[in-house]
């Protein structure tokens, strides 16, 4: 049944349909730097980083609200099972391709494993997972995406407006253009893409050129990522996982959100957890580790991981992230020795 409205009744809704869109528009259009909260967060910039007023708010006027930063955030990949994770990351063309930047590398990556203690095949994995060897370092203006989760992003503004703090005094201190960098839509930058706070804590200028560059200089890029897993406790030498078996249901206690290894192996596999790699038996029982799970199709696979995954997982939090960064590089390791 249709029931006809009086005229006056759709001209009102034909109104407030126009004024609402047009007041959509504007405020998509609209100064970030018209916004009480941006206003607060240049206050702060000016008063204790020292940033001019003028300058930062003409800076900060030129963001743009990027609602594919905000549609890019809210799907990560780390969403996934492990089953459809694994295949984006661990694949023949990552590994081949990274064999390659090994070789081509060789000499920086053995000084930084000289230097730092984090072997090649680790440095590798994390520039071939991150930028797939510096090809895809990000089509986004950080100035963009940084001020739209910053200010239009409120489940992690906090983090973000941090970032962009971060973001403006690096680009000071290593006299780039703001306006001119690009990066992932959630302000990661360069071939390790690091995040503002990370380039400013952890890149290293391994070249010796004067200049730490993640963008075009590989030797800085590898140097900044040994730098990074060393500065998160990496040890050499040390175990990353070992796989596992359950039996029972007191291993479940041990599977936490935190993977920072807080229990002993002889508690982990007093509780039905049996280690199944070859050198399990040389493992110290006291050594410390945790217990996780991944999800496959079909039944679930157990891993024991320990402190130099968790030093891994400082890069991403996510347990998918540092279990595809171990198999790469354990592929390239393997492929790498079998071929010298």
């Amino acid at each position: 049944m249709t029931v006809s409205l009086p005229r006056k009744i759709i001209a009102f809704t034909s109104l407030l349909i126009l004024l609402f869109t047009a007041g959509s528009t504007l405020a998509a259009n609209s100064s970030f730097t018209q916004r009480a909260d941006v206003q607060q967060f240049i206050d702060k910039m000016v008063s204790q980083h020292q940033f001019e007023r003028e300058p930062l708010t003409q800076l900060l006027s030129e963001a743009k609200h990027s609602e594919a930063v905000i549609n890019a955030i809210s799907r990560p990949y780390e969403g996934k099972p492990w089953y459809q994770y694994r295949p984006i990351f661990v694949t023949e063309k990552r590994i081949k391709r990274g064999l390659q930047f090994w070789q081509e590398n060789s000499a920086a990556l053995q000084r930084a494993e000289k230097k730092y203690g984090v072997p090649p095949e680790f440095i590798t994995a994390i520039i071939g997972v991150e930028s797939f060897y510096g090809v895809h370092k990000g089509n986004y203006r950080l100035l963009d995406s940084l001020t739209t989760l910053g200010f239009d992003y409120p489940r992690r503004g906090k983090f973000f407006r941090s970032e962009l703090k971060h973001y403006l005094l690096m680009t000071r201190e290593e006299k780039i253009d703001p306006r001119s960098v690009k990066g992932s839509y959630a302000g990661a930058m360069g071939k390790p893409q690091f995040i503002a706070s990370s380039y400013r804590e952890y890149a290293v200028d391994f070249s010796g050129d004067g200049k730490r560059d993640l963008w075009e200089n590989t030797e800085d890029a590898i140097g900044s990522v040994a730098n990074y897993f060393r500065r998160h406790g990496w040890k050499h030498g040390a175990l990353v996982a070992s796989r596992a078996s359950v039996k029972g249901s007191d291993y479940q206690q041990l599977i936490k959100k935190s993977l920072k290894p807080k229990k002993t192996l002889a508690q982990i596999t007093s509780l039905g957890v049996t280690l199944e790699d070859a050198q399990s038996n040389d493992i110290p029982s006291d050594t410390k580790a945790t217990l996780i799970r991944l999800k496959n199709q079909s039944e679930s696979e157990y891993w024991v991981i320990y402190r130099n995954f968790y030093a891994i997982s400082r890069y991403n939090h996510s347990a998918l992230y540092s279990m595809a960064i171990f198999q790469i590089a354990s592929a390239l390791r393997e492929q790498h020795t079998a071929a010298n």
